[in-house]
């Protein structure tokens, strides 16, 4: 958050999904057929807040070869919301998150979004930071940078094509 914060031409707000509690989906229709006419408050919070980015940065861990389901539930909610954005990934646990952010890049294709093929993958969370969340190399924030670069590079593109 603090190397996309320094970035010039990004505005970064981290939308933390306990901040919204959503059910696990259970409309009657899929997210394409809805239109915005969730049954759900907190739903309607959350597609309203996602349709308002132009790219996103989805962190993720991987648990058992894959990533949790209140993030796959959260990314299934809205649908036109997420089309044409693009999407990168940070992710961290077995393999630096690998599997996760592989699955993740299925989901964001079918949503019709453009995930990004630079990723930032973390393995060994508490030997690449310190007790006080900071990288103990510069490592990390080379990886950063470079992926801040295209993931802004993909948003310019698809918001000029969006227009």
């Amino acid at each position: 958050m603090e190397e996309a914060k320094k970035k010039e031409g990004l505005d970064v707000e981290l939308l933390d999904l306990r901040d919204y509690p959503l059910p696990m989906y259970d409309e009657p229709n899929s997210p394409s057929h809805l239109h915005g006419k969730y049954s759900n408050e907190v739903a309607i919070k959350w597609v309203k807040k996602i349709g308002e980015g132009d790219a996103y940065i989805i962190i993720a861990p991987e648990y058992n070869h894959g990533y949790p389901a209140v993030l796959k539930n959260a990314m299934d909610y809205p649908y036109f919301e997420w089309n044409k954005k693009p999407a990168g990934f940070v992710a961290y646990g077995s393999v630096g998150g690998a599997r996760s952010v592989e699955q993740l890049r299925q989901v964001a294709i079918e949503l019709q979004m453009a995930p990004i093929s630079k990723a930032v993958h973390i393995q060994g969370v508490s030997q690449v930071f310190d007790e006080n969340g900071k990288p103990k190399d510069d490592n990390l924030n080379k990886k950063a940078e470079s992926f801040l670069e295209e993931l802004l590079w993909w948003a310019n593109a698809l918001k000029n094509a969006r227009v």
